[in-house]
């Protein structure tokens, strides 16, 4: 048996350009939907690092009752980068309009995270602008200040690669940290045993989002940077109990 037999779930993948990198598995739970979580997978924005890393993390959503969407996009290395990453976000949340209701939900790792709290900000650029919107963010050791990520060289200059030079324009659109406060909440899930991401992306944002008067906790867990997407970790327990809150 499979796991989408085991959890219950049908599977669609819905293509939103003709990229073969721009698709996204669209899980359905057994029984009513508690709204939709979309699994943004992280990789430091590059090609080598795809969907089958969020794949683990929809299949158990999908069998704790969420409607899931496991995104695929350009990365650094095959078409993507800043903005053509972005657009693909973009493109993709406006594919799964209608897809349930409920929260919608951004729920990524690393790079994903980036991407995830990024898309609640996303409507505020004409380039962005429409579609469906996002209600709540769970980020789950993500790179949520990349002026840092860029300054401290994360990941081999994997920021600056993503980002190709960037200017002050640059980080307006597309740097969470730039763009606090969000209208939605957003949860910052982080180990301070991450040797990838340091704990300070995490507490950087929250304090800064926080003090504009936005909704942003941090939530600490252990497992380093891949404990909170290990499906049988506390970290991803506490990802769960996040999103237990939220419905």
């Amino acid at each position: 048996m499979d796991d989408d037999q085991q959890q219950g779930a049908r599977t669609e993948r819905i293509t939103y350009g003709d990229d073969p990198s721009q698709w996204v598995d669209v899980r359905e739970p057994r029984g009513a939907s508690r709204g939709l979580v979309v699994v943004i997978h992280g990789g430091f924005w590059r090609a080598q690092y795809g969907a089958d890393y969020g794949e683990p993390l929809a299949v158990d959503l999908a069998g704790r009752g969420w409607t899931t969407a496991n995104v695929e996009y350009r990365r650094v290395g095959n078409g993507g980068g800043f903005p053509e990453t972005l657009d693909d976000i973009h493109a993709a949340l406006g594919a799964l309009d209608g897809v349930t209701t409920g929260p919608v939900v951004t729920l990524g790792h690393s790079a994903g995270g980036h991407l995830a709290t990024w898309a609640a900000a996303r409507g505020r650029f004409e380039r962005w602008a429409g579609g469906v919107a996002v209600t709540h963010v769970v980020s789950q050791a993500g790179v949520l200040d990349l002026r840092a990520a860029v300054e401290e060289h994360l990941g081999a200059d994997a920021a600056f690669a993503f980002l190709v030079d960037p200017d002050e324009t640059t980080y307006d659109r597309a740097d969470p940290l730039t763009q606090v406060p969000l209208d939605v909440p957003v949860w910052a899930v982080h180990a301070r045993d991450d040797d990838t991401v340091p704990f300070a992306q995490a507490t950087t944002y929250v304090d800064a989002a926080t003090a504009a008067g936005a909704e942003a906790t941090l939530v600490e867990v252990t497992g380093g940077h891949f404990g909170v997407i290990d499906t049988g970790s506390e970290a991803w327990a506490a990802c769960v109990e996040v999103l237990d809150s939220i419905s």
